[in-house]
């Protein structure tokens, strides 16, 4: 399967997500230009975390505008898999594929430290493989990472189980104390209605390898390419 990682100017963790890409068998993974205007023939798509266009106005506002970004969102609404990855949760928010924003963490400092996460919700093809409630280690790396949403925004997607992951602590119990960046609901990544359009500020691709810590993050990639073979069976 294709794999395109997009790369914008300040992009910093493009090559994170090629490296972990490339070492899950089946997966083939090539970088595709901001100013491109096609994503060929390219299975999924990954929005890697950075410091898009210097973070300038807000987190993804201008990488919202690349070139690229048109071929992205008509293959989100085509129902291609993407997944956007810390600054990519951003440019996603940005540009109206996922509902809410990223701001200032409530500590107003950057945080880099690694973080545990509660599956909410395993009916998408990013979390199909795991179980319900339970526990990954994956790392962060923000200063905008505090997820928010209005009560109705919320509602809906609490009501669409499109909450997939939350902060938590090692024994799963989601708490005030667990929330590095005072996210919502200790909210770390929610999808679409659609289900094929996947946003989280914990970067899996720093948590590929038993020697970086955790392999849990690899899970999640794994997960997009069980559910690319059987569409492509199916097909």
């Amino acid at each position: 399967m294709n794999f395109a990682v997009i790369q914008f100017p300040g992009s910093n963790c493009d090559q994170d997500c090629l490296a972990a890409l490339r070492g899950i068998d089946g997966i083939q993974a090539e970088y595709v230009w901001h100013k491109e205007t096609s994503l060929g023939k390219a299975d999924a798509i990954v929005l890697p975390g950075g410091f898009s266009y210097g973070d300038y106005l807000r987190c993804g506002a201008i990488a919202r505008f690349s070139p690229i970004m048109r071929s992205v969102v008509e293959e989100a609404h085509a129902g291609k898999l993407i997944i956007g990855i810390c600054n990519g949760f951003q440019i996603l928010c940005e540009a109206g594929l996922l509902p809410g924003a990223l701001v200032r963490n409530r500590s107003l400092h950057f945080i880099c430290e690694q973080v545990h996460l509660r599956v909410e919700a395993t009916e998408s093809p990013f979390l199909h493989g795991l179980s319900f409630g339970e526990v990954l280690q994956i790392p962060i790396a923000h200063g905008e990472g505090c997820y928010f949403a209005d009560e109705k925004t919320l509602r809906s997607l609490n009501a669409h189980q499109q909450v997939l992951l939350r902060y938590c602590d090692a024994q799963g119990r989601v708490t005030a104390a667990a929330n590095p960046n005072g996210s919502v609901e200790n909210i770390a990544g929610i999808c679409n209605r659609e289900r094929n359009v996947f946003g989280l500020m914990p970067h899996p691709d720093r948590a590929c390898e038993a020697r970086l810590g955790s392999s849990d993050g690899a899970r999640i990639f794994q997960s997009m390419l069980h559910s690319l073979g059987v569409v492509e069976a199916a097909a």
